[in-house]
């Protein structure tokens, strides 16, 4: 796996606050700490263990994915449907999006962000909602269950 960098900006010098992490194809890499919910930590603060960016096969990602869930880490959970969604074939991009949207709802509501909770409430059930049109494979997951869930510790 590529190391992890500062990148810096045009002309060398770093960006804003702080350069984002890239690996060496300067692609965005977390090698920042980060909190339970996905906040990022000051460098060399003690964060929860990283999941990994490399795609699982589809039932080791639901299995980790909803272990993260069960664990109060719904961001962790997002990044896993997440890189299976980039890696998937085309046809099951609803579903995995559509998980993964629906644990970043969960993640802006634990944050206290309401409306960025709803909005992607919304976002999640309408592309599980495409996908469960199409009879394509859920691995397990049961989507209405999933949803009605999510939008429960959305309101609680």
């Amino acid at each position: 796996m590529p190391s992890a960098q500062a990148a810096p900006a045009a002309g060398g010098a770093e960006s804003g606050a702080a350069a984002r992490d890239r690996d060496d194809d300067g692609r965005a890499r977390q090698a920042r700490p980060r909190d339970a919910l996905g906040r990022p930590l000051p460098y060399g603060a003690q964060g929860v263990e990283p999941v990994s960016e490399d795609p699982l096969p589809p039932r080791e990602t639901v299995e980790t994915a909803l272990g993260l869930l069960a664990a109060g880490r719904p961001f962790s959970a997002h990044e896993v449907f997440e890189a299976r969604w980039k890696d998937g074939p085309d046809e099951e991009r609803d579903l995995w999006q559509g998980l993964a949207q629906l644990c970043v709802a969960i993640t802006h509501a634990l944050r206290g962000n309401t409306v960025g909770a709803h909005t992607l409430l919304e976002r999640g059930t309408q592309r599980l909602q495409q996908y469960a049109a199409t009879d394509g494979p859920t691995y397990g997951v049961v989507l209405q269950r999933f949803v009605e869930e999510a939008r429960e510790r959305i309101t609680q």
